[in-house]
C-alpha cells in the first residue's frame, strides 16, 4: 500500500486547492437580468440557523414551477463558486432556467456568505434539513404557494434532493445532476480508480490504493457505534502501521505524524463518517414524484453508467412511473465539454455549463404537468 497515503493526501487537496491558475473568461456569466431578483432569508428551525439566498422570478408569461438549487460537497455560496475555478455554475443555471420561465431559489450554505450556522460540523442529513427549509419557505409565501416545487441538486446535492423528496410531499419533482446512485463507499473507490488512471498510475498501484481505502472504510463501518476517541484510536493505529511503510519521498516532505493527522482528521469528520455509510437507494426507493437524472460520460467523480443504473433501479423499486436517466457524451462532472474529465481541466475550460445540458434540463422541467 505504498501509494495509498500519497493518494489520500491528494484527495485532501483536489477539492479545496487554492493553487493559482489562469482564469479564462466566463462567457456564460449573465451580464443582464431580464427578470425579477429578490434577496431572501429563511430559517431552518431544526438547527436554528438562517439561510440567505436569491430568488429569481420570470417577468413574463405564466409561471407554474420553481426550482431550489442544492450545492455539492464543501461550503458553497449561492452561486456554487468554488475557489480556484472561477466558475459560478448556479448563477448560470439560475439565469438559464429563469429566462426559460422557471423560478429559482439558490442560497448560501450554512456558515457561508450571509447564512448563519456552522458548516464544518454538518452532515448530508443536516444539509437536507436546510433544503427542506427552503421548500417550506416557498410554500409559506402567498405569491409562490401555488407553484410546483422542484429540487435540483448537483453531486452531493443530488443525494440531498431524494432525502427531502422522500419525506416532504410539497416536492413535486427532482433533477439529479451527476448524483450518486451506488453506496458512497463504492463511489469513493471508483473515484480513486478513475483519478489515478488519468494521473498515469499503474494498475498495481490502483489496486493497492483501493485495498487500503477499503480497509479504512471497513474500519469506520465496523466501528461506527464507538465513541469518537475510540474510533480515532483504531483508525490512527491502522494509518500509522501503513504510513511507516511508505518511502519518505512519497510523503512530500511531511512526517508520518503529519500524514496521519491530516488523513485521520478528514476521515473522522462528522460529514465523512455520515457520508461513507450513505446508501442513496434508501431514499431513492421512496421517491414517488417525477425524477430526472443527468450525467456526463466523462464524469470521473460520479461515473455515469453504474450510478445512473443504480438510480433507475431504486426509482423502479419505488414504483415511480415518471423517471428518466440520461448520459450526455463528452461532459465532465461539472457538465462542461471536456477532453478527459480530469478535475484539473475544470478551471481551464471557459464553458461553465454545456448548452445541451442546460436545454435538456429546462425542457424536461417545462414538459411536466
Amino acid at each position: 500500500m505504498k501509494k495509498l497515503f500519497l493518494f489520500l493526501l491528494s484527495l485532501l487537496l483536489v477539492n479545496c486547492s487554492n493553487a493559482p491558475v489562469s482564469t479564462p473568461k466566463r462567457p456564460q456569466d449573465p451580464t443582464s437580468y431580464p427578470y425579477r431578483q429578490e434577496d431572501v432569508t429563511f430559517t431552518n428551525p431544526k438547527a436554528g440557523n438562517s439561510l440567505t439566498g436569491t430568488l429569481t422570478i420570470p417577468s413574463k408569461g405564466k409561471i407554474s414551477k420553481i426550482v431550489v438549487l442544492i450545492t455539492g460537497t464543501g461550503p458553497q455560496d449561492r452561486n456554487y463558486a468554488s475557489k480556484g475555478l472561477n466558475h459560478r455554475p448556479f448563477l448560470v443555471w439560475s439565469d438559464w432556467l429563469t429566462r426559460n420561465g422557471i423560478a429559482v431559489l439558490r442560497y448560501d450554505d450554512r456558515g457561508v456568505g450571509k447564512s448563519t450556522g456552522v458548516f464544518d460540523t454538518g452532515t448530508t442529513a443536516d444539509f437536507a434539513d436546510d433544503a427542506e427549509a427552503a421548500v417550506n419557505y416557498i410554500h409559506s409565501r402567498k405569491d409562490l404557494k401555488g407553484l410546483s416545487i422542484g429540487l435540483m441538486g448537483h453531486s452531493e446535492g443530488g443525494m440531498i434532493a431524494p432525502i427531502v423528496a422522500s419525506r416532504v410531499k410539497l416536492v413535486s419533482f427532482i433533477c439529479l445532476l451527476a448524483a450518486p446512485g451506488v453506496p458512497a463507499h463504492e463511489l469513493m473507490v471508483q473515484q480513486a480508480k478513475d483519478q489515478m488512471r488519468l494521473n498515469g498510475a499503474s494498475a498495481e498501484d490502483r489496486e493497492l490504493t483501493v485495498a487500503g481505502m477499503r480497509k479504512i472504510y471497513r474500519t469506520i463501518h465496523d466501528n461506527a457505534g464507538l465513541r469518537h476517541s475510540e474510533l480515532k484510536l483504531k483508525l490512527d493505529t491502522l494509518l500509522y502501521r501503513e504510513t511507516r511503510n511508505v518511502p519518505l519521498r512519497l510523503l512530500q516532505g511531511r512526517s508520518v505524524d503529519e500524514v496521519v493527522k491530516l488523513t485521520s482528521a478528514r476521515y473522522l469528520s462528522p460529514w465523512f463518517k455520515y457520508f461513507i455509510l450513505f446508501q442513496p437507494a434508501d431514499y431513492l426507493s421512496k421517491v414517488k414524484c417525477p425524477a430526472f437524472a443527468l450525467n456526463g460520460t466523462l464524469d470521473i467523480q460520479v461515473e455515469s453508467t453504474t450510478n445512473l443504473a443504480a438510480i433507475k433501479n431504486a426509482l423502479q423499486k419505488a414504483g415511480n412511473n415518471n423517471h428518466q436517466e440520461m448520459a450526455l457524451p463528452g461532459l465532465n462532472h461539472a457538465f462542461q465539454k471536456a477532453k478527459t474529465g480530469a478535475v484539473s481541466e475544470y478551471p481551464q475550460i471557459s464553458e461553465t455549463i454545456n448548452p445541451i445540458a442546460l436545454k435538456t434540463v429546462s425542457t424536461w422541467i417545462s414538459q411536466l404537468n
